[in-house]
């Protein structure tokens, strides 16, 4: 696991009321209960944290952020852009 998606997994769940271990790549958003509010609450942190801008769409974000995969996978794309 990446530091990076190590961090993002401590940022959803500090975020959610959902446990750091049920937290994988594969879980789905919904599954978990995380609402489209808490998401933006994620993105938020996630761009505080890193100082970028995720892309993202929160009329569209059910189908952006399907998993927690998509979440990690976005951000390590911006991430690795700035560096």
């Amino acid at each position: 696991m990446s530091n990076v998606e190590s961090e993002i997994l401590d940022i959803i769940a500090s975020k959610t009321s959902v446990e750091r271990e049920k937290l994988s790549r594969e879980a789905r958003m919904d599954d978990l209960e995380i609402e489209s509010l808490d998401v933006v609450e994620i993105i938020f942190a996630i761009e505080e944290k890193y100082d970028i801008e995720v892309p993202y769409n929160a009329s569209a974000s059910d189908k952006e952020f399907e998993t927690v995969g998509d979440v990690i996978t976005a951000v390590e794309k911006v991430v690795a852009s700035k560096a």
